[in-house]
């Protein structure tokens, strides 16, 4: 399996922390209003810059120690991929889709489906569990 490009690494892990930093305000009982202030302060970045950032904006090098030593994370945390728990908002869309479209399909459109999918993931995305093919109807 070959790692993302670290642009989206860093990314994606940035973002990780800043819903976790979401989850623990809003469990403490903080007004969502104003919190990606709150976390662009807790980096010492303006606004602005968590903005961009969470748009497109590449971290360098430099930006990427400097969060993970303000999120009290261990020097190259970004740099490295991490299992998520929580997919972002455009995987669940996705998944929401392909749920509806597998509900609706009958075995031939559920096993189409399933092997187009495996096709673009890769080989060992269609493989089942023990190494044989999966079931077109599960």
């Amino acid at each position: 399996m070959t790692l993302p490009p670290l642009t989206v690494l860093r990314r994606t892990n940035v973002l990780a922390l800043h819903r976790l930093f979401l989850e623990q305000q809003i469990a403490a009982g903080k007004p969502a209003k104003g919190l990606d202030q709150a976390f662009a302060a807790s980096l010492e970045i303006s606004p602005s810059m968590w903005s961009q950032i969470k748009s497109s904006r590449p971290i360098g090098n430099t930006l990427a120690r400097q969060i993970e030593r303000h999120a009290q994370m261990e020097l190259g945390w970004l740099d490295a991929e991490h299992a998520t728990e929580h997919p972002d908002p455009a995987e669940e869309r996705f998944l929401a889709l392909a749920r509806e479209a597998w509900r609706q399909a009958n075995a031939q459109g559920k096993r189409d489906l399933r092997l187009w999918l495996a096709e673009r993931a890769g080989p060992e995305a269609g493989a089942a569990p023990g190494g044989g093919a999966p079931e077109a109807g599960k």
